[in-house]
Order: C-alpha cells, then sequence, then structure tokens
C-alpha cells in the first residue's frame, strides 16, 4: 500500500515537472509564424543557436533524427529556403521552417546564405507587402510582393532589411519577412 502511494505521487511530481519545463521552454516562433529574438547560446559547432541558415540543396531529406538511419518525413525540393537551426548534434542539424516543422539535416545541405520569405504566415490573396527604395514607409515602391515570396537578404539594420527579389533590389520591414529575428543586424 505505502509503495503504490510513493509510485503515484511519484507519478504526479514527474509530470508536474514535465509540465514546468515544456511551459518554460523558450518559444523560438509566435503562434503566427513570425520569428521572435530568443536569448543566443553557442552550440557545439562554436556557432550561435537558434541562427537563421538556408538550403543550398535543391533537394534535402528532413529526417525524424540526426542520422541517415532516421526515417524521411519530409523533403524539401527548392533551394535557398530559409531555416531556423535550434540544435546540433554531430554534423546534423535540427531545424525549423517557417511553417513551423522541424527536423534534422546534415550541414552539408545548408548555407550560411540568408534568405527570407515575405510575411508566410499570412495566408490572404489580396494582401501585398511593398518593395522600398529606402528603408522609410514614406519611400517609393520598388515592387509590389505577395506572400510567400523568397528574397536574399542582403543586410538588416533591427527594422528593416535590404533585399533581392528577382532583379528588384529594395527595404522591407524587418517584422514582415521570415529569414531575420527582430532587431537582429546583418551586415554584407
Amino acid at each position: 500500500m505505502q509503495l503504490s502511494r510513493y509510485v503515484s505521487l511519484r507519478l504526479i511530481v514527474s509530470a508536474a515537472l514535465v509540465g514546468l519545463a515544456v511551459a518554460t521552454l523558450p518559444t523560438l516562433s509566435g503562434f503566427d509564424g513570425k520569428a521572435v529574438a530568443q536569448t543566443v547560446t553557442r552550440g557545439p559547432s562554436g556557432l550561435p543557436l537558434p541562427r537563421f541558415v538556408s538550403l543550398k540543396a535543391s533537394r534535402a531529406n528532413l529526417r525524424v533524427g540526426p542520422g541517415r538511419s532516421y526515417s524521411v518525413d519530409w523533403m524539401y525540393m527548392k533551394s535557398g529556403l530559409p531555416m531556423e537551426i535550434i540544435q546540433e548534434y554531430g554534423n546534423w542539424r535540427r531545424v525549423r521552417d517557417s511553417e513551423g516543422t522541424e527536423g534534422w539535416i546534415n550541414q552539408s545541405l545548408l548555407s550560411g546564405r540568408r534568405t527570407g520569405l515575405v510575411t508566410p504566415w499570412n495566408r490572404d490573396k489580396d494582401t501585398v507587402i511593398n518593395l522600398l527604395q529606402e528603408p522609410d514607409e514614406g519611400a517609393r515602391v520598388v515592387a509590389v510582393l505577395q506572400p510567400g515570396t523568397l528574397g536574399t537578404i542582403s543586410a538588416c539594420n533591427g527594422s528593416w532589411c535590404e533585399m533581392r527579389f528577382d532583379g528588384h533590389e529594395g527595404w522591407i520591414g524587418q517584422t514582415q519577412i521570415w529569414g531575420a529575428y527582430p532587431d537582429e543586424r546583418i551586415t554584407d
């Protein structure tokens, strides 16, 4: 009788501790898919975690674990997509995509080149985002972009990012892209 109470109490305490641990884990992206700034730590590679990279390969397997012996959960078919590295294990990187899907990709399939997706969390087909000539709301519109448009990040000043989209170059509000953290500064 005493043993079963002890086991029951131990299970309740364990469950409470797991719940507390899960509740206090830092969220790396908001509920709407927007990346949010986090406390940066260093991974085994010495590079910051979390951090954004992009897919180098035009075909990349997302695996359920860090190794070729783990099953493929998803296959990406487009190079340049931004990925957020959230964990490292040997030559494997646990990544998150703009839709929140997580898994493991070999580091050889990733690039340090910074890219971004325009408001991928916005599913409204009528929404457009202006690419501006200067980092100023009143600047001339260079191009009109739809949600999900992929571009290359040249620089970010903490509020605005200078980006290239299929021959158009200009500035977009940093909170309007997935591929750079709010307030993050990126230089060429």
